[in-house]
């Protein structure tokens, strides 16, 4: 058995239901389950590894509920800067189905280990592109190789909607083959597992409804949760009641696309009375507040949410309609951005930390993570406080997390494995992951400019 004791720890975030915070304290794990929480004098003298946490905050780790990761090859790209959704998709899509196996690795690998240093503990990655050879298989190696929490999400289309170039629009039947692939393969139900599924696609309007509902049935009958976009643009409310005469929300309980077992991306053009069907249903909802601002899609209502009894989580969204994959900057970016709507008292840092943190856990049906506390997992980041982005942050280094800028953590635990040390990613090369990134995104878009006769 392989122990790790934490001590004197200057502010611990238990993020339980009293969002207790502990000093003089820390916390004593076996074999990545925590074993005890409480004052440094009540915890064990030794263990295999200890960690003397004078100056940090440390609080559980951070929960990424709605990722692209392969868009980090497309970050910035000029002719997507300026766009709403359907002109950003418009313009990355015939760039995106060049894609390969190798440029998604790499962009895997990259990523992951941005997420890592930014806090991300546990990540879910929304895969919806499937073209030369591509599939879920790089992403996960990639989360092993890095010792990343990852729920992966089989995503795909049938139906091209306006702008997905028909070559990547796949069979039902590739589509089912490959989740019971994946299931077989990488699926592990189990508390404290390292890898789980979602089946995810794109969009329920990018689906025949026969079909939508085929999954959904597929997905339960086998104990997965379910996950795609809803309700981000007005756009896509206009869209659906032009095609099946009704609101997004209502075709997604027409083919059984709602209930606890699902959560949706972004959410934001939710009606009041949609907003209390779907807390009446516990159906999540993954708040992407940078990628909202960045599209101009609009501010979703979490206040409301949380009112109704929704489960709400934060997400990152694609890293080409954010260009960042930073989870503290996303708490912070939650926080503002219900402010410019609700007011200063819109939400406060400690309930946007909880959105990061046990959110995000009832959003995966992940139990045992976003919280401190004995029997749960030993996922976890520290802040040393006085690291330069926090002078003159004293009096409430808690809340600092949030409203002042901190790009990276100096301490990461996933699963009761080290992973960050005095802000450095253990045993990763990041010159050479970037320049293998770079590499594969140059390609990329060589190879769609000569398809598109640029």
């Amino acid at each position: 058995m392989a122990s790790l004791l934490v001590r004197h720890v200057d502010w611990l975030v238990t993020m339980n239901e009293r969002r207790t915070v502990l000093g003089d304290a820390g916390l004593f794990a076996v074999d990545g389950v925590i074993e005890q929480v409480g004052p440094t004098e009540h915890l064990p003298r030794e263990a295999d590894q200890v960690i003397d946490a004078r100056g940090y905050v440390v609080l559980p780790g951070l929960i990424n509920t709605h990722h692209h990761m392969f868009q980090a090859l497309t970050r910035c790209i000029p002719s997507g800067q300026t766009h709403d959704l359907l002109g950003w998709l418009g313009a990355l899509y015939p760039v995106w189905a060049r894609l390969t196996p190798e440029a998604c690795a790499a962009s895997a690998r990259l990523v992951l280990a941005e997420l890592l240093v930014s806090g991300c503990t546990t990540v879910f990655d929304h895969h919806y592109v499937f073209s030369n050879g591509t599939s879920l298989d790089p992403i996960v190696e990639a989360a092993r190789e890095l010792g990343v929490r990852l729920v992966i999400g089989r995503g795909g289309q049938t139906l091209p909607g306006k702008v997905a170039p028909l070559e990547l629009c796949e069979s039902e039947g590739a589509i089912l083959e490959d989740c019971a692939r994946l299931l077989d393969a990488y699926h592990d139900p189990r508390t404290f597992s390292m890898s789980r599924l979602v089946v995810a696609p794109q969009q329920l309007l990018r689906l025949d409804p026969r079909f939508a509902s085929r999954l959904a049935t597929f997905a339960q009958d086998r104990g997965l949760r379910l996950h795609t976009h809803l309700s981000e643009t007005a756009g896509e409310n206009a869209l659906c009641l032009e095609l099946h005469g009704c609101r997004p929300l209502a075709f997604a309980e027409r083919v059984g696309w709602i209930g606890p077992d699902v959560w949706y991306a972004h959410g934001v053009h939710l009606n009041s009375e949609e907003i209390q069907r779907l807390g009446q249903a516990r159906t999540g909802v993954a708040h992407c507040p940078s990628s909202n601002m960045r599209l101009g899609s609009g501010i979703a209502p979490v206040g409301e949410l949380i009112a109704a009894g929704v489960p709400v989580g934060l997400g990152i969204d694609g890293s080409a309609s954010n260009d960042s994959s930073n989870m503290l900057l996303e708490a912070r970016m939650a926080l503002l951005l219900q402010r410019v709507r609700g007011g200063a008292g819109a939400m406060d840092a400690r309930a946007a930390l909880e959105l990061a943190t046990r959110g995000g856990a009832r959003l995966l049906g992940r139990d045992e993570l976003g919280v401190l506390a004995p029997g749960k997992a030993a996922d976890f980041v520290g802040v040393d406080t006085r690291r330069r982005e926090l002078a003159g942050a004293q009096a409430d280094p808690v809340a600092a997390l949030v409203l002042c800028v901190v790009p990276t953590v100096d301490l990461s635990v996933i699963n009761g494995r080290v992973r960050v040390r005095h802000g450095e990613l253990l045993g990763f090369d990041w010159p050479a992951a970037v320049r293998e990134h770079n590499d594969r995104a140059g390609d990329l878009l060589r190879r769609a400019e000569a398809a598109l006769g640029r």
